[in-house]
C-alpha cells in the first residue's frame, strides 16, 4: 500500500481477515488478529516474538497469499551485513562494460547505474510496484549492527543508495520481524514496531489447528494427541515442540495406527516427530506412562 493510501480491504476489517486466514489453514488468536490488523491500518512493521513453531514465519506466508502479495523473505544471521540484505553493484558486469567499452573505442558511461545494480530483499520490498510481505525472519540472530541499519528503513521505508540518491517506497510493503529472542532487541528498532508476543496455543485451539492440517483426524484422537502435546511440553525439554511438530506428530500417529498398533504405544514410537533432541527423547520414554495415558 502507498503510505498515503488506506490499508488492504482484507487488512481494515479484522473480522474478514481472521475469516481469509482460516481459510488458509491458520487459525490466529484474537490477539494475533488485532495485531495484524493494526498494523496493516496503522501502516507499521509488526515484531512478533514467541518460542520457536508457534507461527511466527508461517504468519506472513499465509498473510502473503491472503494479500496477494509477493513474499519476500531476509533470513538473518550472525554477520548479516546492509550489502547482503540491501543490495550488491554486479562488479564482474561493470568490468565487462568497461573492457567491451575499451574493446570498441567509446565511452562506458556511468558504472553505477540501474543496469549494474543487484537487487536484495529489503531494495526488493522496496520496490515492488504492488507491494510485498517482507518477512525479516530471527532478527536476533542479526547483530546490534544490522539492527541499526534497519532504522532508516523501518522508521521511513526509505533507503539511500550513495551512488543513486534515497529511494522510497512506493507502494509501502507489510513487514513482519519474528525474534526467537535469544537475545534482547533494542528499544530502538521496538518503538518503530507493534510488538506482539505468540504464546503456545491453549488445547482447544491447538486441537482445531491440527484437525485443520490433518482433516482426518477424528476430535477424540486430536484430544489426546493435544493432552500428550501439553504433558510434554510440561517436562523440563530442552526445546519444547511447537505447533507444526504437533501436526507432523499426528500424522506419524495416525499412519501407524492405521497399520494396527494401538494409539498410546503409536505415540510412543513415534516421539521423533515431536521432540528433536535425544536428551528430550529420553525425557520423554521416562515419562511414557503419564504422557502417553489416555
Amino acid at each position: 500500500m502507498r503510505a498515503e493510501e488506506p490499508a488492504d480491504a482484507v487488512l481494515a476489517d479484522q473480522d474478514e481477515l481472521g475469516r481469509r486466514l482460516g481459510a488458509e489453514g491458520y487459525l490466529a488468536g484474537e490477539g494475533l488478529l488485532t495485531a495484524v490488523h493494526l498494523a496493516g491500518v496503522l501502516g507499521l512493521p509488526l515484531l512478533l516474538e514467541g518460542e520457536p513453531g508457534v507461527g511466527k514465519t508461517e504468519i506472513a506466508n499465509v498473510l502473503a497469499r491472503v494479500l496477494g502479495r509477493e513474499l519476500i523473505r531476509l533470513q538473518c544471521y550472525e554477520g548479516l551485513d546492509a550489502s547482503q540484505a540491501l543490495y550488491e553493484w554486479d562488479y564482474p558486469k561493470q568490468l565487462l562494460a568497461l573492457r567491451a567499452a575499451e574493446a570498441e573505442g567509446r565511452g562506458v558511461g556511468a558504472l553505477y547505474r540501474e543496469e549494474f545494480l543487484l537487487q536484495r530483499p529489503l531494495l526488493r520490498a522496496l520496490r515492488a510496484e504492488r507491494g510485498a510481505v517482507l518477512l525479516i525472519d530471527e532478527i536476533d540472530r542479526a547483530d546490534s549492527e544490522f539492527e541499526a541499519f534497519l532504522l532508516e528503513f523501518l522508521g521511513d521505508f526509505q533507503i539511500t543508495i550513495p551512488e543513486l540518491g534515497t529511494m522510497r517506497a512506493a507502494s509501502r510493503p507489510f513487514v513482519v520481524l519474528t525474534s526467537n529472542r535469544t537475545r534482547e532487541l533494542h528499544d530502538a528498532l521496538k518503538r518503530r514496531c507493534l510488538y506482539h508476543w505468540i504464546p503456545f496455543p491453549d488445547a482447544e485451539r491447538e486441537r482445531a489447528i491440527i484437525q485443520a492440517r490433518e482433516p482426518g483426524l477424528d476430535e477424540r484422537s486430536a484430544a489426546r494427541l493435544v493432552a500428550a502435546v501439553h504433558r510434554i511440553r510440561a517436562l523440563e525439554l530442552l526445546k519444547r515442540p511447537g505447533i507444526a511438530e504437533s501436526a507432523s506428530w499426528a500424522r506419524g500417529v495416525r499412519t501407524l495406527a492405521g497399520e494396527g498398533a494401538s494409539w498410546p504405544e503409536a505415540m510412543r514410537r513415534s516421539a521423533g516427530l515431536l521432540v528433536k533432541h535425544e536428551e528430550d527423547l529420553a525425557l520423554v520414554e521416562r515419562h511414557a506412562a503419564e504422557v502417553f495415558r489416555d
